[in-house]
């Protein structure tokens, strides 16, 4: 099947949030946005994440505990022999576990690797869609998408600074949403170095590493950075859900362009 792509426009803006150059968007973002891909990939991508986990093959079975037999008027149920306390059996105390989990479970979902692709493109797509990135919730003032700003942006140096781009490109009323939403776990979570919950925010795609930029804008919640050449479906489709609120760099376009459009099939 091919299909007939029209080749959309965009301004490019500076940091005070300025148009400053107009350039042709790649095709990739003018792809149909595939739910059904996205949702299936980001499963593919997550589950690779998991740890496997499993119980010890002895646990609950080391003792010698036999059962004593009928006609005693006790549960046929091994016990040890010097105390007559049930054991081994799972539903003694301190038996074993009748199904525990085991190791050998496989937890990552395979997924082609066109698929992959393909999906990525659909997840580019969709942060260029208005209404893909309102209804996940991101709340801007801007009335273009994709965003796309200038290189210099990965210069900056402080949190303070990149607030103030945010600021001018009308996107920190997403930051204070999330803000808002910020809330603490409920369960044992709270105990286990996961307390609180936050929302996702606005998305960095930058063209080159900068430590201390990605320090200063993480600073910032619910905001990420993330490399062009290493972007995925978990970053621009959190949960499986297309549409994230997300911020170009003017250079990574081009690195997404000779990723990507390479491997569209239209």
């Amino acid at each position: 099947m091919y299909l007939e792509l029209q080749i959309k426009k965009t301004h490019i803006f500076d940091l005070k949030g300025n148009k400053v150059e107009e350039i042709e968007l790649p095709i990739f973002f003018s792809y149909p946005v595939r739910k059904d891909l996205i949702r299936r990939v980001f499963i593919s991508e997550f589950t690779k994440a998991l740890q496997p986990k499993g119980r010890d093959p002895m646990a609950g079975k080391r003792t010698s505990a036999l059962s004593f037999g009928i006609n005693l008027g006790l549960a046929r149920v091994p016990r040890v022999k010097t105390t007559g306390e049930a054991a081994l059996a799972p539903n003694t105390v301190g038996g074993r576990l009748a199904f525990p989990p085991t190791v050998e479970k496989k937890l990552v979902e395979e997924v082609n690797k066109k698929e992959k692709k393909l999906a990525i493109i659909s997840a580019l797509s969709a942060t260029a869609n208005m209404n893909f990135v309102k209804n996940r919730g991101h709340v801007f003032s801007i009335d273009t998408l994709p965003i796309i700003v200038v290189d210099d942006i990965t210069k900056l140096t402080k949190t303070k600074e990149i607030i103030e781009v945010l600021q001018s490109l009308k996107v920190y009323e997403d930051v204070e949403r999330v803000k808002d939403r910020i809330r603490i776990r409920s369960g044992k979570g709270k105990m286990r170095g996961r307390r609180y919950k936050e929302p996702k925010g606005p998305l960095f795609v930058i063209h080159e590493n900068n430590p201390v930029f990605v320090k200063a804008a993480s600073n910032i919640p619910g905001v990420d950075v993330i490399l062009a050449s290493d972007l995925s479906v978990i970053h621009l489709a959190p949960g499986g859900h297309p549409g994230r609120l997300t911020i170009y760099t003017k250079s990574s376009i081009d690195v997404l362009r000779k990723r990507l459009e390479g491997r569209l099939a239209l």
